[in-house]
């Protein structure tokens, strides 16, 4: 007889998302889903593994997704691969080996796990899921309002509170050359206040370090020289085509100049949804402008914006406000007393769920008494009881039990068990209608 084994848990980081906690997921995805839809984003799905090579053209070799995050491996056939760490990439690879891109305008998106290596805290897990939402083929400011009023559109949807707009713009690439040089020098000139990240990162992604959260770097990035100075014309009229479609519509924002990307394809509108109700997990979703990604990556120049969002801190928000729906319970629960009573109240159930799309019927298994399949009945949330015994089956009836406030139980027939159930689902349906 085998030994019992030692039993294995999760890796670090990568959770297990339990039965009690995936209606909120379903509801969050299911929010997205009719959203994008209504604005006329397609759905695509990429594979979670890729060739290395497309993180590091895409993201960057000295960045610290590539270097210390990043799950690679090689396969049998001595090829690396990734866990992808993020989604824009593999978007961009799929448009360009499926001719998606050049001359079009694409508008997509797609949900899934990504992966980086990095200390699990709240907020923040090796694998996490994002919502990527990217749009090709569009060089106007009109296209990023559009994807920052379609995420302001998301929080009212959702009901979410307490985030906040941060903008920037990048400007053109050869604008920000010209600011990166003259940061370079500035931070060089004060290199004994560089932390040990930002040493590293003075001469590969001197603009991150714009990003710093460390206190005792923050007077002098304050005194840095500004982005905004060096716009050329231009992305300074862009900006400000931007601010006045946001300011037309209502949308409150804070302009922060040291908002970046660090990486050479980003230009111009850069910004996040972010939050002081998280900690230090603060963005919520960040996105941008990143007109030299596809032809970085082997594609024809096609201007393209997008944003991600992380789904785990977006719930964790929302379960902190308490602006998360409940489980759905069954509308009823069939209770099967006697021997014949259970196979056939499972045909009977059958029965009620074609006559009901929507039914959420939960008939009872596994055998057990009388009372306790009440009991299991209770505990289910249901609103009714169904009961099928062999009087029942004889007299060709159900008994009905109301399990959620007043009401006795009676008998009556399928026709008029099929009428109590559909109020019920009519009277849910109207609930979720004056919910909206």
């Amino acid at each position: 007889m085998a030994k019992k084994g030692k039993s294995i848990q999760a890796i670090r980081g990568m959770n297990d998302i339990l039965p009690e906690q995936t209606p909120v997921w379903q509801w969050l995805e299911g929010t997205v889903r009719e959203l994008l839809q209504g604005y006329g984003y397609r759905e695509i799905r990429m594979p979670v593994l890729e060739k290395t090579e497309l993180f590091k053209r895409s993201i960057g070799e000295v960045t610290d997704i590539v270097e210390k995050e990043m799950y690679t491996f090689e396969d049998r056939n001595g090829d690396s691969l990734t866990l992808r760490p993020e989604g824009t990439a593999g978007c961009v690879r799929a448009g360009i080996e499926h001719g998606l891109l050049y001359n079009q305008i694409q508008r997509l998106w797609y949900l899934g796990p990504m992966f980086r290596h990095e200390r699990p805290q709240k907020g923040r897990y090796r694998q996490f899921h994002q919502i990527g939402v990217e749009a090709f083929g569009m060089p106007g400011p009109d296209i990023d309002a559009e994807l920052i009023l379609l995420s302001a559109r998301l929080w009212r949807a959702l009901g979410l509170e307490g985030v906040r707009l941060e903008l920037n713009s990048l400007g053109s690439p050869e604008a920000r050359a010209a600011y990166r040089q003259r940061l370079v020098d500035y931070l060089q000139a004060h290199r004994e206040q560089l932390d040990e990240d930002s040493l590293r990162r003075l001469h590969s992604n001197p603009l991150r370090i714009l990003d710093s959260k460390n206190p005792e770097m923050q007077a002098l990035i304050e005194a840095a020289p500004q982005l905004a100075e060096h716009l050329d014309a231009a992305s300074q009229e862009h900006f400000e085509q931007l601010r006045a479609r946001l300011d037309m519509a209502g949308i409150d924002y804070r302009i922060n100049p040291r908002l970046v990307r660090g990486l050479d394809y980003y230009s111009r509108t850069v910004f996040e949804w972010v939050t002081d109700r998280l900690g230090a997990q603060g963005t919520v979703c960040a996105g941008g402008r990143y007109d030299g990604l596809v032809e970085y990556l082997g594609g024809r120049p096609t201007p393209a914006v997008g944003f991600a969002l992380g789904i785990e801190r977006l719930i964790a928000l929302l379960e902190a406000q308490g602006a998360t729906p409940p489980a759905p319970a069954p509308h009823a629960y069939l209770v099967l007393v006697g021997d014949q009573a259970q196979p056939a109240g499972q045909v009977l159930a059958e029965r009620l769920r074609d006559a009901l799309p929507g039914l959420r019927l939960l008939v009872n298994c596994g055998g057990g008494s009388f009372k306790g399949q009440f009991k299991r009945a209770d505990r289910s949330g249901a609103a009714l009881a169904l009961i099928l015994g062999e009087d029942e089956l004889a007299a060709g009836l159900l008994a009905i039990k109301p399990l959620r406030g007043e009401g006795e139980q009676c008998h009556v027939t399928e026709q008029e068990a099929l009428d109590r159930l559909r109020s019920l689902l009519d009277a849910e349906q109207q609930n979720l209608l004056g919910a909206r």
